[in-house]
């Protein structure tokens, strides 16, 4: 007699877990020490995150949803590096559906997504991130770099800018992984830059970028390249605040003689070391995001924790 066996091949999943979240969830998780203007433009600021759920990307996702649950915010920027570590391969990349769509799925994030392209996006089809548009009502990336012009309540106008600054940053010239950063015409970016800047009538204006200026972390003493290039422009403009990424932390530097803010929210997964240097004010090594509150006097900067606490504020007040 002859005995046949057949073995199944059994294909385990691993998939996160989607919470179910009512009412009665945001009462119970509010953000200690959180600060909610009244009538201010509310948004968070996210970098450095997309790693397929890995390292503290999920508590900070979680985070994200009650905060704008709490500051009834408007809409979530990146500062770039939106999938690691090399980008997206096309809009069918599983990537969309393993690092944004299925960890990002709070009822509050489903809200405007404003990106910006780091320089491990450039390892892949950024193209794609902009054409990501088409498929994602939420994922709002018209171009590699663009402008957005809100209104306050009083009236009053906020400009924010998003730069790529990756063909601005001159270490990429003979960087062959970053081959592509070449080719877009850095001359025509900086020339819009500076007439985005010069003919605006806002009162508030923020930039958003993926290379900081100013580094308490590892790249410091390093950022010199891109900071001659941004730097003049930012600073003869008086722009109010330029955010960043690239460091894995959470930053706020204001340099000796230099008037704009410089904050870096890279902390939305993986963490690097910090250090205080002679220009720093807040660095810290601690998974989260910052939010910001745009209101007619005001300008409002918490960095927000993956552990829902407030661990630090600033504010820039205008008469």
């Amino acid at each position: 007699m002859n005995i046949c066996f057949v073995i199944a091949s059994i294909t385990i999943f691993h998939s996160y877990a989607k919470p179910v979240h009512d009412e009665s969830y945001y009462q119970t998780q509010q953000i200690q020490g959180l600060t909610v203007p009244a009538e201010s433009l509310n948004f968070l600021v996210l970098g450095d995150w997309g790693r397929n759920g890995h390292y503290q990307q999920i508590p900070v996702a979680e985070m994200m949803d009650v905060a704008m649950w709490q500051l009834d915010a408007d809409f979530i920027v990146t500062t770039g590096d939106n999938f690691y570590s090399n980008g997206v391969a096309s809009v069918d990349d599983p990537y969309w559906k393993t690092s944004f769509e299925d960890i990002y799925h709070g009822p509050h994030l489903f809200e405007n997504w404003y990106p910006t392209l780091g320089n491990h996006d450039y390892r892949g089809n950024w193209q794609a991130q902009i054409d990501y548009s088409d498929v994602s009502r939420r994922w709002v990336f018209p171009s590699s770099y663009y402008a957005k012009r809100f209104e306050l309540d009083s009236g009053e106008a906020v400009l924010i800018l998003f730069i790529d600054t990756s063909p601005l940053n001159p270490g990429y010239k003979n960087e062959a992984k970053y081959a592509e950063t070449q080719k877009q015409d850095s001359a025509k970016q900086l020339a819009w830059i500076e007439a985005q800047l010069t003919t605006s009538t806002a009162k508030w204006k923020i930039v958003i970028g993926h290379h900081p200026l100013y580094s308490s972390g590892k790249r410091y003493g390093k950022t010199a390249g891109i900071r001659d290039v941004l730097e003049p422009i930012f600073e003869n403009h008086k722009i109010d605040a330029y955010f960043a990424g690239h460091e894995h932390d959470l930053q706020h530097n204001q340099p000796q003689g230099t008037t704009v803010q410089h904050f870096v929210s890279g902390a939305g997964s993986e963490l690097r070391k910090v250090a205080q240097r002679p220009f720093t004010r807040f660095a810290q090594a601690t998974a989260g995001i910052a939010s910001v509150s745009v209101s007619n006097n005001e300008l409002l900067v918490q960095f927000i924790s993956d552990a829902s606490k407030v661990l630090y504020q600033y504010s820039i007040n205008k008469d």
